[in-house]
């Protein structure tokens, strides 16, 4: 038994914390896929934001013992990463100035493909901000193997004419000087709020300092490449509209995108959707603000009939504990048939 915090314990012999990575050929060139857990249980597929991978996504949320313990009893978790964002020592190759580049519908091609690798059907998607706009993409094409959406600070119309300048500078300066500093801190204001970025009186906190050390390893070409498929998108707010499957949106208050991601919610049948604004948070609330997101995921994934598994120590705040588990969960509106929009806030910690 490891201790992992004062509230939460877990057996790891249960849960294999072991991934292992493919690279997988698709009609648009190679997807590196790691995997963590069992392939029999249900598929949650993961997809990040501009530059990152999962480990500079996804480890937050899912180093919180109750959403780790959440997830994986619960999920096989696939995590895609976008062309040549893998992990340092898988080697992403640098991509080719005649490379072509891949368009968003091509990236959620890719994700279809990638599922067909695996064999699987439906599947619960997990993304943040770029990410969620392809996997969003990939529910409204392929509508028939979504099972659910929990989108992090989302997107869905075209780029104004602020972001596709701002991304225009950002993709100048990755052309001719690389992952240099000022391109870093553009990202990192892209998702972070000022409250962790820090300042001359505040020190930046260690998740940002982690990504800031993280996108220095980053091959500036291929984020080039994605940052141009992101700038090119189309906007697919009227196809929001045939999606029936429900959503769970987390938006960061501080986020750039804050507008669109409220756009985005009012564009979806407000009776599948549920709406979480965190307060004093950035873009990427998985790694500002992961503990924000657990008390949502589990009622969200509680209408799925997943469940947190008992054997486990569990938060008396967890609605899943089952010390508070009432009659009333149950109901037909509870268990996310009806889902209406909710706000967190959470008090910035002094």
């Amino acid at each position: 038994m490891t201790e992992r915090s004062d509230s939460v314990s877990i057996d790891m012999e249960t849960i294999s914390l072991t991934g292992k990575d493919y690279l997988i050929k698709t009609s648009h060139g190679s997807v590196s896929v790691a995997v963590f857990g069992d392939q029999d249980k249900p598929a949650l597929v993961t997809y990040p934001d501009l530059a990152l991978n999962y480990m500079s996504c996804f480890e937050g949320l899912l180093m919180c013992p109750e959403a780790f313990s959440l997830l994986l009893h619960n999920f096989c978790i696939y995590h895609i990463s976008p062309p040549g964002h893998e992990l340092l020592q898988l080697g992403a190759a640098i991509m080719r100035p005649d490379d072509p580049v891949l368009s968003v519908d091509d990236l959620a091609d890719q994700v279809a493909e990638i599922l067909d690798f695996f064999g699987l059907g439906k599947v619960m998607c997990m993304g943040v901000t770029a990410g969620a706009y392809i996997l969003t993409l990939f529910a409204i094409k392929y509508s028939c193997r979504v099972l659910g959406l929990i989108l992090v600070s989302p997107l869905c119309q075209g780029p104004c004419w602020t972001e596709w300048l701002y991304n225009k500078v950002m993709s100048n300066l990755l052309y001719f000087y690389g992952m240099c500093g000022l391109v870093k801190e553009l990202l990192l204001m892209r998702y972070f709020s000022k409250d962790v970025r820090g300042n001359v009186q505040v020190p930046e906190s260690d998740v940002v300092q982690a990504c800031r050390r993280f996108l220095g390893e980053r091959q500036s070409p291929n984020v080039l490449r994605f940052l141009d498929t992101i700038n090119g998108r189309p906007d697919i707010s009227e196809g929001l509209k045939r999606l029936q499957c429900r959503s769970l949106i987390f938006i960061g208050e501080n986020s750039p995108f804050h507008h669109e991601s409220l756009h985005m919610t009012s564009k979806l049948d407000r009776r599948y959707t549920a709406l979480v604004e965190v307060q004093h948070c950035g873009s990427v609330v998985t790694e500002e603000q992961p503990d924000a997101m657990l008390i949502p995921l589990e009622y969200f994934l509680m209408g799925y009939g997943f469940y947190r598994p008992s054997q486990y120590n569990l938060s008396p705040r967890s609605p899943l504990s089952p010390t508070c588990i009432s009659p009333e969960l149950f109901s037909p509106e509870s268990m996310g048939l009806k889902l209406k929009p909710i706000k967190t806030r959470i008090p910035l910690e002094i």
